[in-house]
């Protein structure tokens, strides 16, 4: 890890302490694993804390394991040159939690996105309307449990 990501280390535990979060290192950044219900909280707590500044979200994906969904937000601060990944799963049976548009306004086509492909519902989203797939599309062709053989050309 660079070294303005080690100091992001040692000065994130207590800034998001009140979360309970898994806090580890990859070779690159910083990764913090919370629950579904403090997302908004803690993603509003990385972009406004003055010493945290995480004004930029990168990415947001959906990883499939099974058991359970992953979402992934890939934060960085234009201002510290710092990068974070913050994950939260959510029961395959029930993928909702809520959007973070309010926070990072570029996330919207992000969880359409993941709506369209992995049935990801983001509570408080003002538009869920597909982005990629066309109206009355049935199934999320990113989950591993859809069928392609059974899809058909339209």
């Amino acid at each position: 890890m660079k070294p303005k990501d080690v100091a992001l280390q040692g000065i994130l535990p207590g800034k998001i302490s009140v979360f309970h979060p898994e806090i580890s290192e990859t070779a690159d950044m910083v990764e913090v694993i919370v629950k579904p219900d403090d997302v908004v909280a803690i993603c509003d707590k990385l972009r406004n804390d003055a010493d945290l500044e995480f004004d930029y979200l990168l990415c947001l994906c959906v990883v499939d394991y099974v058991e359970h969904l992953q979402i992934v937000y890939h934060l960085y601060s234009t201002t510290h040159k710092h990068k974070l990944v913050l994950k939260i799963s959510v029961p395959p049976e029930e993928p909702k939690v809520k959007s973070v548009i309010s926070i990072w306004p570029s996330s919207d086509w992000f969880e359409r996105e993941s709506h369209d492909l992995f049935g990801v519902l983001f509570d408080g989203h003002p538009d869920m309307s597909p982005l990629l797939l066309y109206d009355g599309f049935e199934g999320y062709p990113g989950l591993k449990s859809f069928d392609f053989h059974d899809y058909t050309e339209w």
